[in-house]
């Protein structure tokens, strides 16, 4: 599903701390959509900070998530998403019909050091320059 014409698209990614994975993909889409996709991040028991070694692992990409914080998923973030992308929530996400679900199956960066982590940014990063080519057909996503 795509957004209404003259509508830009959004996106909700949701993991269970919203400390990890949904952040580092909301810091890729960010940085790689510029403003031409809404993005929101959430997660179904959020964590009291952003998980370190992801922090570090966007930094040597020079993305700096470091003034992120983990927020609680609402059902307004869903509602107001025309895409939801979870990441391990599983039947705590709440569902709306009409909106485009991905489940992306990642592993949990939660306690391991940023070269556990490396691999799982690089694999969001792939996922989100394919979500962007889907959501912005006619523009190009740089490979960087």
């Amino acid at each position: 599903m795509t957004a209404e014409a003259g509508k830009k698209p959004s996106v909700l990614f949701v993991c269970v701390h919203n400390a990890g994975r949904s952040q580092m993909a909301a810091a890729f889409l960010t940085s790689l959509a510029g403003d031409a996709i809404e993005v929101r991040s959430a997660g179904s028991q959020p964590a009291d900070q952003v998980n370190p070694a992801a922090v570090e692992a966007m930094a040597e990409l020079g993305i700096d998530m470091s003034a992120e914080i983990p927020k609680v998923l609402t059902e307004d973030a869903v509602r107001e998403s025309d895409v939801v992308i979870t990441m391990g929530c599983g039947d705590e996400c709440p569902y709306f019909p009409g909106k485009r679900y991905e489940d992306w199956v990642l592993e949990d960066p939660a306690g391991q050091g940023v070269e556990a982590v490396r691999p799982i940014r690089d694999d969001i990063k792939t996922r989100i320059q394919g979500l962007i080519a889907s959501l912005l057909p006619a523009r190009h996503v740089d490979a960087q």
